[in-house]
């Protein structure tokens, strides 16, 4: 008998054809192979929203040899990815080749390795319509959204830009955090700490301020601290309280889609795009000597941290063997999951642990090894015991007051012989010997430092997905493809790892809020994110959730055509005069922002950078304060004598100086904030504007 294999990949054809024998060919479907139509909506609005799907262009010749393939086939096994993106590209499939009267099998697996597609060939099973019907649901919401929005964009502010389910809500968060950090008001506080001696200690040790006995202080001004100072003068330093205790850091749970993401961000420096192409080549397959193309990491996509039981011994006996027994975790390591977690795949984790990094290292391009290291040894850790510490904790008073300290020393390294994030490198603080109850401590000196609240950070690539995961919009395989999108579009620009807002991105996120709340509403979109999954699991009809949508989407985009006014951000008369033909150069808006053109266009091609004006004078030189653009779009304002003058704030200067320092204020949430971090000055605008 001749059986046929269908992927998606053809860089898992060479690695799952070496597992299974000469009776067996594979092919692949290069992803989908039907879609519903570019230049239509594609879904039959009147007739129960059936969806028109079309062969992609370009897919024919591929479609004709996979015809001929099944032909010379007695069984067919479609073997696209374990998710429901994989199972509606089976079902496309199963139409287009026209497999109705031939045996046809559905098999996943979730890692290519022999043991693991021969066992998947055991338990073939039907498509499952569960899953193809909620990939339709999403594709179709998806189509909806985006057909509907993105035309109005075009005709009210420029072509070329695009709305969609997931990309909208994200932006908006993205622009929420903006107007948080722009209206965010530094509030001063202090903090004290003290060096003292102990009798036998050779090295110094500080201890923080805590406040009275029993009652915790907090030090909000100068005159507070120098009451505090002046109190304490003469004081006597005694230990009131030592405790002892033991604490465990737990081992981390290994990678889900969303936390691999995130981690690769922090310690390689990955975007989520870069992160997602290199785990699909480990997925896929690599060439390693003596063994062949193998899979060496399992399936890329999961929300779940569960570890196949097949998987956990592997483990134990990995680490039993490598570092011993002590180190074994001594349990599953299951901790209570999400309630939105599908839990569809076990976590990311090595395909074989005896694969270690360095065996493979020369093997592999430096960053897909960085990858694969970095899923190794969190697996590994993640089995692994917990760490302990000895803890002590120390109280010390001084009159009425008290300052506290606290030591920490490794008992056990346990998982962190393998694996340590950023959070797990902590100094180790190991108080001097000695030090008892009611032993008198030297003084030394006191070191006042004054601080300010800072304002909420601006979103990463790594915490805009770990939002979107907690918030529950989207699902691993849609967190990559968002952000690419709002970059892509220009709405949000990367700079140093930050994400900010653009100017086209502020009168998007503006228009879809006035016009569309509930699409860009972080609640709204996190509970259709539940409907799709409750037409997964056989409980919601996917054209129930499409019908409720539709009608309030499209009298949504009606009203909007007729109410809201076109945004006019390009041709605006400046009072710039072309160089080249002296007419009144016009304001255009182009993907990062406003330039100047000449309106003679196509004679004449002048363009030059736009400055608006402030109304503000540079406090360095005197000249305008004028609104730039950063490369990637981000807004600051500068000196128009740049490169003369170098002046420049992320914040608009408010014209004035600062009464107590003389440095220049800022605008900031509707008040004046002195431009100097020291200073601390803040006064509210209608004083500032006040004619007293």
């Amino acid at each position: 008998m001749k059986y046929l294999v269908i992927v998606e990949s053809p860089a898992k054809v060479k690695t799952i054809k070496k597992f299974l024998g000469p009776s067996y060919q594979v092919a692949a479907s290069n992803g989908h192979v039907r879609d519903l139509p570019k230049s239509q909506l594609g879904i039959d609005v009147e007739h129960d929203f059936e969806p028109k799907y079309i062969t992609i262009r370009g897919k024919g010749e591929l479609l004709a040899n996979l015809r001929k393939e099944v032909k010379k086939a007695d069984k067919i096994y479609l073997a696209t990815d374990p998710d429901r993106e994989g199972e509606a590209i089976s079902w496309h499939l199963y139409y287009a080749l026209k497999l109705e009267n031939k045996k046809v099998y559905r098999i996943t697996f979730n890692e290519i390795t022999k043991t693991a597609v021969k066992e998947s060939l055991k338990n073939a099973r039907e498509i499952d319509m569960n899953l193809v019907d909620a990939q339709q649901a999403r594709r179709v919401l998806d189509r909806m959204v985006g057909y509907r929005i993105s035309p109005l964009l075009w005709a009210k502010i420029k072509r070329g830009l695009s709305a969609g389910r997931v990309q909208s809500v994200a932006l908006r968060i993205i622009c929420d955090r903006e107007e948080e950090i722009n209206s965010f008001i530094p509030e001063e506080y202090w903090s004290l700490d003290v060096n003292l001696k102990a009798g036998g200690g050779r090295k110094p040790i500080t201890a923080k301020y805590y406040g009275t006995e029993g009652k915790k202080q907090s030090i909000s001004h100068r005159e507070q601290m120098d009451g505090i100072l002046a109190s304490l003068e003469g004081a006597v330093y005694r230990v009131s309280e030592v405790k002892k205790g033991e604490r465990q850091k737990k081992q981390p749970l290994p990678f889900t889609t969303s936390t691999l993401q995130q981690e690769a961000s922090k310690v390689l420096n990955f975007s989520t795009q870069k992160t997602m192409r290199l785990a699909q080549q480990l997925y896929e397959g690599v060439d390693i000597k003596g063994e062949g193309t193998v899979g060496l990491i399992t399936y890329l996509r999961t929300d779940s941290t569960r570890v196949s039981e097949e998987a956990q011994r592997m483990a134990e006996e990995f680490i039993a063997s490598h570092y011993g027994p002590e180190y074994q975790m001594g349990g599953s390591g299951e901790r209570k999951g999400n309630d939105r977690i599908q839990d569809a795949h076990e976590a990311i984790r090595p395909t074989d642990l005896n694969r270690i990094p360095a065996a493979v290292k020369e093997q592999l391009p430096r960053d897909l090894f960085r990858l694969y290291q970095l899923v190794w040894k969190r697996f590994v850790a993640s089995r692994m015991a917990a760490a302990r510490y000895e803890t002590t904790s120390v109280k010390i008073k001084a009159g009425e007051h008290l300052f506290t300290l606290s030591a920490s020393r490794m008992l056990f390294d346990g998982f962190m012989s393998v694996y340590t994030s950023e959070e797990d490198r902590e100094e180790e603080n190991v108080l001097s010997e000695g030090l008892s109850e009611d032993s008198v401590l030297e003084f030394l000196s006191f070191d006042p430092k004054q601080h300010f609240t800072q304002p909420p950070a601006h979103y990463t690539e790594a915490s805009l997905v770990r939002a979107l995961e907690e918030l529950g919009i989207g699902r691993p395989s849609t967190y990559a493809p968002t952000i690419t999108t709002i970059l892509a579009r220009h709405y949000v620009a990367k700079e140093n790892r930050n994400l900010y807002v653009t100017e086209l991105g502020e009168v998007v996120n503006g228009m879809m809020k006035e016009a569309f709340p509930s699409i860009v509403d972080v609640h709204f979109t996190a509970n259709m994110e539940a409907l799709l999954d409750g037409v997964e699991e056989g409980s919601v009809k996917w054209k129930t959730i499409v019908s409720n949508f539709y009608p309030d989407l499209d009298e949504a985009v009606r009203c909007a055509e007729e109410s809201l006014e076109k945004v006019v951000i390009a041709d605006e008369v400046s009072d710039e005069v072309c160089e080249l033909c002296g007419r009144q150069m016009v304001i255009k808006y182009g993907p990062h922002g406003r330039f100047l053109a000449c309106p003679g266009f196509p004679e004449c091609r002048n363009t030059k950078p736009y400055y608006e004006k402030t109304g503000v004078a540079c406090p360095k030189c005197g000249r305008d304060i004028v609104v730039k653009m950063t490369k990637k779009g981000r807004r600051y304002y500068g000196c128009v004598g740049y490169p003369e003058c170098e002046f420049m704030t992320w914040q608009k200067p408010a014209g004035v100086n600062c009464p107590k320092c003389g440095a220049p204020l800022l605008e900031k949430g509707g008040k004046l904030v002195c431009s100097d971090g020291q200073c601390g000055y803040v006064e509210s605008k209608t004083k500032a504007n006040s004619p007293l």
